[in-house]
């Protein structure tokens, strides 16, 4: 039964990808800040819908705003999910659990192998054994990406402008090294999913308050919730490509298992904005330049941008 009135629910903001645009990220959290009033920010809950590497610039830079956020805003409460861009960057690293069978991450390129010369994953150093993301991610590719409407940088993943944002070429096994010790442990720390009870949303027949989960891509239509739940919080990486945080057509919808309790789904991932009822996809930005990083507050659900102008 949705109620009446949010009771000054907990005001919950949940910000899109970023892809190593800080301006856009310092421009986005000011204009929260403005828009949900300094007192209500100081409390909210934060999600950062994952993808915070890649694409633009400042990585470096961006994950050093997100490690302070804590410190900064003590009352407020922090999830920091992984992207598929985050997973490959940490499988690189070498921070990624192992395969809770005892296998060895090479048992990932089996099914993909067919791919490996057209990508150019990486055959440096420490590759033998390192997760099929992590050599994708740090490999060659060349050409344009036309789903992009770009130029590869780097790799599949446009992986280029974050081994320069640490000082190193792409492709060289000596990003390890120059990555922080804090900036390891913040990727290796990453949550694949993130569950919350009793989050307030206005629908069409007022406020409600739902169960909310939050995830990168989404969850797949057609497989056990429960199923997906486990492996995503065991963050199992026996899994080449994981759906849940990498997928499209299939995760877009929300399983229908879901909806006998209401759920909100929430996601970033795809390169647009949609807003349909209880299944949320933020993620204007998509990556490119040209383009805003979003958020969307909840309850009221209003779209919050970096480009919004707000008087300073």
């Amino acid at each position: 039964m949705a109620e009446k009135n949010p009771n000054k629910s907990r005001v919950v903001c949940c910000i899109g990808d970023i892809h190593g645009f800080i301006t856009k990220l310092h421009n986005l959290w000011f204009n929260l800040e403005n828009q949900v009033g300094p007192s209500d920010f100081q409390t909210a809950q934060i999600i950062f819908l994952g993808d915070y590497c890649d694409r633009g610039p400042d990585t470096k830079k961006v994950i050093d705003f997100l490690i302070s956020l804590p410190s900064k805003y003590p009352k407020q409460s922090h999830v920091f999910l992984c992207g598929n861009h985050d997973l490959a960057f940490a499988a690189f690293l070498g921070l990624l659990p192992s395969p809770p069978d005892g296998s060895s991450f090479s048992e990932t390129w089996k099914e993909y192998e067919m791919n490996e010369t057209r990508e150019g994953w990486y055959k440096g150093e420490g590759y033998e054994n390192m997760h099929l993301q992590g050599r994708r991610w740090a490999g060659r590719m060349t050409g344009f990406n036309h789903a992009k409407n770009t130029e590869y940088k780097g790799s599949i993943y446009d992986a280029s402008p974050t081994f320069e944002s640490y000082r190193v070429p792409h492709g060289s096994a000596d990003l390890v090294k120059a990555v922080p010790d804090e900036h390891k442990k913040f990727l290796a720390d990453l949550v694949w999913v993130h569950e919350e009870d009793d989050v307030c949303i206005e629908t069409k027949e007022g406020f409600q308050n739902c169960k909310l989960i939050a995830v990168h891509a989404g969850l797949e239509k057609n497989k056990g919730f429960e199923e997906q739940l486990k492996y995503l919080k065991a963050k199992d990486t026996r899994i080449p490509k994981v759906e849940a945080l990498s997928g499209r057509k299939d995760v877009w919808d929300i399983p229908e298992e879901l909806s006998k309790t209401p759920t909100i789904v929430i996601s970033g991932h795809h390169g647009k904005l949609h807003i349909d009822e209880l299944r949320l996809i933020i993620d204007q930005g998509g990556g490119l330049e040209k383009n805003p990083v979003a958020a969307v507050v909840l309850p009221s659900k209003k779209i919050v941008r970096d480009t919004d102008q707000l008087m300073k």
